[in-house]
């Protein structure tokens, strides 16, 4: 044996045993980040199916003007007082979102602002709800900083760090060679279910490979916003991070701009574009701050066309447009539309949402395989006979449920034909 092949062994070896403690030492966490990071690519669609009243089931006629709206927002929460930040929803049947960042509820935790969910064509408040007191909210809490604040991102982002390297150590010990490739996508059921565990491990990893690589390093750029600025040189690009270094310096007057005033002065830059937020002024010195997305732009909830409008003078301070942005703007505006799936559309959140249920079977798949070899469990035959059977019971249930649904619907035309009859007997006379 030539000492190449033995240095190579070696060096593999090298390469398992770090894969195997990454695994052990940190497997777990990899398989609940994804876990929580799949679902939270829908968190607002999970939001509106386990709440049915934040859904505007006719949208009819136009939106209330923002200075209504902000004052039934103001009328339920008459001592808040601070910026409030309006978002507007993204779809005809979304609701406003009225953002109050530091209510004094929840004044020491990290992040728990109020969000107070507002019908934009009645202006009536629906819903009043602390961020982490709702089911999608406290699972973005539990994937973004694992529901222990600033210590907790930046465990997260060490997760993501560690995360590609166990990916990126797990492509190289999987990798065959360009003759072998067929033989290691191959999934082998005869050969027991240890051997079978494997394959599908391999070829999972594999398969999900570059969208983990992707989400692990967006994930820990994110959790360390001070590490994006160093590397891009630009600052003030985080996520949801304002410029609170823009003040007025008009001097106090009677005649105050509103919202309607300040949206309708800020579109002059962006008259095509879309408004996303618009935030109120914080004492004599706040400006507007206003939130356009422009066709085109990478961000879809959180763009970075913003506008800053004095109050008082009604002048525009300033404007941050994208489509100037410098190459590292443009770098760190991509981080978040990456890791949320927002970039890669519709089909693309499908497949971040897989790689994130991949984790999740790694983790599982990776730790069968472990306590086999360490005799904790034992091979057997792979048998698909009970998956077969309910497999067998749900066709039947739905097949059963749609003979229901078809004979009532039968029923139902039944019912309706004689009144439909008679209504284009008079709509023909």
């Amino acid at each position: 044996m030539t000492h190449a092949i033995i240095k190579a062994r070696r060096g593999r070896a090298a390469w398992l045993k770090l894969h195997l403690l990454l695994a052990l030492g940190a497997g777990f966490l990899f398989a609940l980040l994804g876990l929580t990071g799949s679902f939270n690519i829908y968190r607002e669609d999970i939001d509106e199916l386990l709440n049915p009243r934040l859904v505007v089931d006719r949208p009819e006629g136009g939106y209330q003007s923002l200075d209504k709206i902000l004052a039934a927002v103001r009328a339920v929460h008459p001592d808040r007082h601070g910026a409030w930040t309006l978002e507007m929803p993204r779809s005809p049947h979304g609701m406003i979102t009225a953002w109050f960042e530091k209510p004094r509820e929840t004044y020491f935790e990290w992040y728990a602002p109020l969000m107070v969910s507002v019908n934009p064509y009645t202006a009536e408040v629906v819903a009043s709800r602390f961020w982490g007191s709702t089911f999608t909210t406290w699972f973005l809490d539990l994937h973004s900083h694992l529901l222990l604040g600033l210590t907790g991102r930046k465990t997260v982002g060490s997760l993501g760090l560690l995360l590609m390297l166990s990916a990126c150590s797990g492509l190289y010990l999987w990798w065959p060679g360009l003759k072998g490739l067929r033989k290691a996508l191959t999934i082998r059921r005869q050969a027991g279910l240890l051997r079978f565990a494997t394959d599908l491990h391999r070829i999972t990893g594999f398969l999900s490979a570059v969208a983990i690589i992707m989400l692990a390093g967006t994930g820990f750029l994110l959790s360390y916003p001070k590490l994006v600025e160093t590397l891009t040189g630009e600052a003030g690009m985080g996520h949801g991070e304002t410029n609170g270094a823009i003040v007025s310096t008009a001097v106090p007057n009677d005649h105050p701009l509103g919202l309607e005033g300040a949206e309708f002065i800020a579109r002059a830059p962006f008259p095509n574009a879309e408004l996303r937020q618009i935030s109120t002024p914080i004492g004599d010195s706040g400006v507007f701050e206003i939130h356009f997305r422009q066709d085109g732009e990478i961000n879809q909830r959180h763009p970075f066309t913003t506008v800053w409008v004095d109050r008082w003078s009604g002048h525009i301070l300033e404007v941050r447009d994208p489509a100037r942005f410098t190459a590292g703007q443009i770098a760190a505006a991509w981080l978040w539309p990456l890791h949320s799936g927002e970039a890669v559309g519709a089909s693309g959140r499908l497949l971040w949402f897989l790689a994130g249920q991949a984790l999740f079977f790694l983790y599982l798949s990776g730790l069968f395989r472990w306590l086999c070899r360490r005799g904790v469990l034992r091979d057997r035959a792979v048998d698909f006979t009970p998956l077969k059977k309910a497999g067998y019971r749900i066709l039947a249930l739905a097949w059963r449920l749609g003979l229901a649904l078809g004979r009532l619907t039968a029923e139902s035309g039944r019912k309706a034909l004689p009144q439909a009859v008679a209504w284009w007997q008079k709509l023909s006379r």
